[in-house]
């Protein structure tokens, strides 16, 4: 019996040794942002591309000019509801005491300057493959907006999906450093950039499991919406024969080649997009042309 109780001991605190090994936040790699430049300029860019502005200013609040990034906006989920926190400058509530490291793997890797996971509500996933000048360019920019002092709201997440370390096994998982697009010329390999990376836009466009991981199978094949109210569109060609040129048009205006008009949260996607120069709108169109179809 003694023999037994022993052994199941051991297994126990192997197990425990194994899951804290397996969960355990990942580390930049070594000079990850060493050397990188710091241009505001550049910066303003990916941060229209990867649609910070629209996640991050208060519910209603007016983003022309120097979007206030004070957090607030409800995310609804199958798991709970997230709240995109402050990530102003603000010394005390938002990112202002931060190093670009922390920033780095905060962005890239989802993980807190504190050491620990944060939610894939916060895209990540897409993020990781930023380039680290990007990512450098990007902090300088966001230093240039105004700070607030609003705190972070706390998510309404449940037993058991509160336990955070529990999400370094879900990154083990389903947060893939590969590209899912094959990429053989420069504009569908910049396309690819702005569309699996920067704009993360397979997190919207492509369904999920029961556990909140995309179904690469179905890529871009279309998803219910988080909200509960309808569904995000298939724009694999299965779905969407518009040309190339109908998507510009439709990247820069948000006009569609029935005169129709985007709406709701892609209005906002549009609004990101028209500030991009039209060679990386023309990116995407051709990324989103060169897409398997998926019925």
């Amino acid at each position: 019996m003694r023999r037994i109780v022993r052994t199941l001991i051991v297994l126990i605190v192997l197990g425990v040794a194994i899951g804290l090994y397996l969960t355990q936040p990942r580390t930049l790699p070594d000079g990850f942002t060493a050397g990188t430049a710091a241009d505001p300029q550049a910066g303003a860019l990916i941060f229209a591309a990867a649609g910070c502005a629209s996640c991050h200013t208060s519910p209603g609040a007016e983003t022309d000019g120097m979007p206030v990034l004070a957090g607030g906006q409800a995310f609804a989920s199958d798991f709970g509801t997230f709240y995109a926190p402050n990530i102003s400058f603000d010394q005390t509530a938002g990112l202002g005491g931060w190093s670009l490291d922390e920033f780095a793997r905060a962005v890239t890797l989802g993980v807190s300057p504190r050491g620990q996971h944060y939610y894939p509500a916060f895209p990540y996933a897409a993020y990781q493959h930023m380039t680290a000048e990007d990512v450098a360019n990007l902090f300088a920019y966001m230093k240039t907006l105004p700070g607030d002092a609003t705190p972070s709201r706390a998510h309404d997440v449940g037993f058991p999906f509160n336990i955070r370390r529990g999400l370094g096994l879900w990154k083990l998982a389903f947060v893939s450093d590969d590209y899912v697009m094959a990429a053989d010329t420069e504009t569908l390999a910049r396309g690819r950039y702005l569309v699996e990376a920067l704009g993360h836009c397979t997190e919207c466009h492509t369904p999920r499991n029961a556990v909140g991981g995309l179904d690469r199978s179905r890529w871009m094949a279309g998803a219910p919406n988080p909200s509960g109210k309808g569904t995000i569109p298939n724009i694999t060609p299965a779905a969407l024969d518009w040309s190339e040129g109908d998507l510009v048009e439709y990247f820069t205006s948000g006009f569609t080649p029935d005169y129709d008009s985007a709406g709701g949260k892609m209005a906002e996607v549009v609004e990101n997009l028209s500030r991009l120069p039209e060679t990386d709108r023309a990116a995407i169109a051709a990324y989103v042309k060169a897409l398997p179809a998926v019925p």
